[in-house]
């Protein structure tokens, strides 16, 4: 059989007409299979945005496959679309458990196998599509009108792919009885499915529900299984990959000191009396800034920006947010000598917004910047001098996620380096003694 060519489920041709289908008894037998973090997930009928956060083995797909018919049985004639984070993932996981599942409950289908496979339901109240889609090619969903949308190991995707691709994949659900997007994953740290469901903010909206699943939930699994996970993670990665909990899994973390238990806070108080020091990183089209209060030996960030084009617009922002307060700049030292601007260096702008600056002559090295970050997370006698709002999510998420490279040196590619950057210069010029030496290997750290 070609790729092109269509294939049948078996029990199509027992049958001469699917009127001789009911689609309740159909679902009630799915559900009498279920567990009960399973059945929570597949029976939600009402919550627009749902998504399962699963430990392995946990029986994520067994809930997909699930909630995939009764999605379609909900809304029969129209089409959905299932979505993983590549094509051969749709063939090795999702087409295999797919077809078995259709099968084991002798739901009629014809499917189709290229480019990617399509599915048709043959229901009572009308054939049924469910197509199949990545998450790397998401575009393609665009122009299409459908009922539901199902994503799988949504946590494994790219962060910024996933953003782009949601309000795309909402705009899309425009048919059908039950429109409905569900995602489920393992937890990969404090990455998309964190933002969308475990946030403050996120837990307050009647729009969405997270439902979460242990390992432990599923009575299928061989008996060492757990075991196993066990003897073989550490207890962050037992959180996430047993218990389907949020916590950071980064490994060779340069900031393995940050907790966002320990670290970030929700501080509402006015500091409009106190001078603002700003750490900014200089790139073109992508400036950074956070934006922070000394109090004391302690360190308070109370804000952020992100993505400026370049160093008017991020000083305009700033002066926007605070027209009125003293402002200490603690930028890159290379914007003595660099411009986004014709006639002014960066540092020039900056003291053209009356910003006074605080660069050193040049950089302290990498590692001097990084220990002074490191400090204030925790220094050797357990004290916490570093505290984050928790409106600065940019730099929480960079300080979580930037690793180490092959070579020992912080990760630079990923993006997570801007921020961290930027919060570097303000600790290192501020609270290090031997901020004098800037640009120079000391051959003495901090702790």
């Amino acid at each position: 059989m070609s790729i092109l060519d269509t294939k049948e489920g078996t029990i199509l041709s027992n049958l001469s007409s699917s009127d001789s289908l009911n689609a309740d008894d159909i679902f009630q037998k799915i559900q009498d299979d279920l567990h009960p973090g399973q059945l929570s997930f597949v029976s939600d009928t009402t919550t627009q945005i749902i998504g399962l956060s699963a430990g392995y083995g946990a029986g994520k797909t067994r809930s997909l496959c699930a909630k995939a018919v009764q999605l379609a049985i909900a809304n029969q004639g129209f089409t959905g679309c299932v979505m993983e984070p590549t094509g051969p993932l749709i063939r090795d996981i999702w087409q295999t458990d797919f077809e078995m599942f259709l099968e084991k409950y002798e739901i009629p289908y014809t499917s189709r196998q290229s480019p990617l496979p399509e599915y048709i339901l043959h229901l009572p109240d009308g054939d049924t599509k469910i197509l199949c889609r990545s998450f790397e090619n998401w575009g393609r969903i665009i122009g299409l009108n459908l009922a539901w949308v199902l994503a799988d190991e949504i946590d494994t995707v790219s962060p910024s792919i996933a953003d782009r691709a949601f309000p795309r994949i909402l705009a899309r659900l425009r048919s059908g009885n039950q429109r409905q997007f569900g995602v489920a994953s393992t937890p990969e740290g404090f990455r998309w499915m964190w933002n969308t469901f475990g946030t403050d903010e996120a837990k307050q909206r009647t729009d969405r529900k997270l439902i979460k699943m242990r390992s432990y939930d599923n009575p299928h699994l061989p008996a060492d299984f757990i075991t196993r996970l066990e003897e073989n993670y550490d207890s962050g990665l037992l959180q996430a990959y047993l218990n389907g909990e949020f916590c950071n899994i980064t490994t060779g973390q340069v900031y393995d000191r940050f907790s966002r238990e320990v670290h970030v806070v929700h501080d509402d108080r006015d500091f409009h009396e106190e001078p603002l020091r700003i750490g900014i990183d200089f790139n073109i089209g992508n400036m950074s800034a956070v934006i922070a209060v000394a109090l004391g030996d302690e360190l308070l960030v109370i804000d952020e920006v992100s993505g400026s084009h370049d160093t008017d617009s991020l000083a305009q922002e700033i002066k926007r947010r605070y027209p009125h307060q003293k402002i200490y700049a603690y930028p890159d030292a290379s914007g003595g000598n660099r411009s986004t601007n014709a006639s002014k260096t960066d540092i020039q702008i900056l003291q053209s917004y009356g910003f006074q600056n605080e660069s050193p002559a040049s950089n302290p090295p990498v590692r001097d910047r990084v220990n002074s970050v490191q400090r204030l997370l925790e220094d050797g006698k357990g004290h916490v001098r570093l505290k984050i709002n928790k409106k600065a999510k940019r730099l929480i998420e960079c300080l979580e996620l930037q690793s180490y490279t092959e070579k020992g040196e912080p990760d630079k590619d990923a993006g997570y380096d801007h921020m961290n950057d930027a919060i570097g210069y303000i600790t290192w010029r501020l609270f290090n003694p031997l901020h004098l030496n800037a640009g120079k290997g000391t051959g003495i750290r901090l702790y």
